[in-house]
């Protein structure tokens, strides 16, 4: 028994240092590198719904066009069998909440520094200080809330 043990596990240390690797095995002449490079697709551009387009297409009800240059427009996202027999109409139409910060009119603070914690409680999000320094309107990086420092405390 113990032979038995000690032949499996001399087997097996012979058959590690037997082994090549990638690094050590013959390559063919003139090839170099991976057998085939994957290259991405390029993206869809970005084209804006036109008014003939349905009003369902739109990327959002707030905002028609994409948002990112990679992003696939809702025409060409949802097209194929998988969305054959789907009616848009009876869809969700989330709304674009970048479209919504926008709205949000940017809150002029006293000093030099802005704090911002979502609302606070359980639905916001860490307390930041965002400098207000530089002119011109910040934004929280969490929510996206614009501050700027009031013209007046300069």
């Amino acid at each position: 028994m113990f032979s038995l043990r000690r032949q499996s596990t001399s087997l097996g240390r012979s058959l590690v240092a037997g082994r090549t690797y990638a690094s050590n095995a013959p390559t063919a002449p003139g090839i170099t590198g991976a057998a085939h490079t994957p290259k991405p697709g390029s993206p869809i551009a970005s084209d804006n719904p036109t008014e003939a387009d349905p009003q369902n297409l739109y990327q959002a009800p707030n905002h028609p066009s994409t948002w990112s240059t990679s992003q696939n427009p809702k025409k060409h996202a949802f097209s194929g069998p998988r969305f054959e027999q789907v009616n848009f109409s009876l869809q969700p139409q989330p709304i674009s909440a970048m479209a919504m910060v926008a709205e949000d009119p940017v809150r002029l603070v006293p000093g030099r520094k802005a704090t911002c914690d979502g609302g606070g409680g359980a639905l916001g999000h860490p307390k930041i200080f965002i400098n207000l320094d530089k002119p011109g309107p910040k934004a929280c990086g969490y929510c996206g809330v614009r501050f700027e420092q009031a013209h007046e405390h300069h």
